[in-house]
């Protein structure tokens, strides 16, 4: 991951204080914010303290407006973390702080990006509901106008900081009969009487974030709380999208060259009939293929973030990268999971964390199926 031509080397200073951020705050934390179920908001504030949250906020709104390289750093060391795949820094950072930088008014800007930098406000954002994942067109939510008021009634669920969130960007339909021109992006504040967290989801991994269902109930907000134009919010949602997709591939590959690591460090101390496992032929063979694989990934991967910096990466190069990555970093991770025998399958063995940590990154942003239809749809 390091000595990328596409970072520089301030780049590589800004990740090697998020990996020992990382290392010493969440690492000797992650047991018991998985009993707890979510990562504690003083966590959040030591990050914002650090600079780790909303790098490409202009200065004006109070972030440091760094380069959006310095957010791809961050998520790849999000995924390097072992249990950093509960870190939900992501949703504000890479994708609400840039609805409301593109698409937000002044006012709604200057209530709430200065907050996100520091950590103190934390977002989530509201698309999926129990009828309607991958397919936004189908969102049931409903925004009805009501004087100077919309009024909100729906239910969204596998929602990430849904527990711990002070505002809700929530995909509405303004226009039901409108399909994707009637989808509109609201935000929600979590105070707002009618709104009700659900229960905190029970996941297979990553379960130290708080990932919920969120219920509305005749919510009234105001009618400046809508982000851009009624009916635009499929437009933005499509707009962010690649690179959205482009964060989770960094946090996919990251978390398989981790499991990479690890498995090359464990291999070599550990014996089976006389020998180190390193030394048997099939190990060897092994771990050149998933050498192979991560040099080619990240190579891709790179392409890719050189189209984000000159704003030309489409939507199909976006979906390949997250296709590819997450499906070969599974492959990866299960792969040396086997190398780790009978200990790969015990809880304390990060190898485990990672294996069912990662397993999400096929489904949330888009399925692999999705990816497909995308990139089928330019062939």
């Amino acid at each position: 991951m390091h000595n990328r031509p596409i970072y520089s080397s301030e780049h590589e200073l800004f990740r090697d204080n998020a990996r020992r951020f990382f290392r010493e705050e969440l690492e000797p934390n992650i047991d018991q914010w998985e009993k707890e179920g979510r990562l504690p908001r003083d966590f959040w504030r030591k990050a914002g303290k650090n600079g780790f949250h909303c790098c490409g906020i202009p200065e004006e709104y109070g972030g440091p407006g760094a380069d959006f390289m310095y957010n791809m750093v961050l998520s790849e060391e999000v995924g390097y973390a072992v249990g950093g795949a509960s870190v939900g820094f992501s949703v504000s950072s890479d994708i609400v702080a840039y609805y409301l930088l593109h698409g937000g008014t002044e006012d709604q800007k200057q209530q709430w990006l200065p907050k996100m930098v520091t950590g103190e406000a934390i977002p989530s954002i509201g698309m999926t509901e129990p009828g309607c994942g991958s397919d936004l067109k189908a969102v049931r939510t409903s925004a009805v106008r009501n004087g100077d008021d919309y009024v909100i009634n729906g239910q969204k669920t596998f929602i990430t900081n849904g527990q711990n969130c002070d505002f809700i960007l929530l995909a509405c339909t303004t226009n039901p009969d409108a399909g994707a021109k009637g989808i509109s992006l609201i935000i929600v504040e979590s105070h707002r009487e009618g709104f009700n967290r659900g229960r905190n989801l029970e996941k297979i991994g990553q379960k130290a974030a708080d990932t919920s269902e969120l219920f509305f109930s005749d919510v009234r907000v105001p009618v400046t709380n809508l982000l851009g134009q009624e009916g635009g919010g499929f437009s933005l949602l499509m707009n962010e999208l690649p690179r959205e997709r482009m964060t989770i591939a960094c946090r996919a590959f990251a978390e398989a060259q981790r499991a990479y690591e690890l498995t090359v460090e464990y291999v070599k101390e550990r014996k089976a009939f006389g020998q180190q496992i390193y030394e048997f032929q099939n190990t060897q063979f092994k771990l050149a293929e998933i050498k192979t694989d991560l040099a080619v990934g990240w190579a891709y991967i790179d392409q890719c973030l050189f189209k984000i910096n000159e704003g030309s990466l489409t939507p199909e190069e976006g979906a390949m990268a997250k296709l590819w990555t997450t499906e070969t970093g599974n492959k990866i991770i299960d792969a040396c999971l086997q190398l780790f025998g009978g200990y790969g399958y015990m809880s304390e063995y990060p190898i485990s964390r990672l294996y069912v940590d990662s397993r999400v990154r096929r489904i949330y942003g888009g399925t692999s199926e999705i990816m497909k239809l995308v990139i089928g749809r330019t062939v």
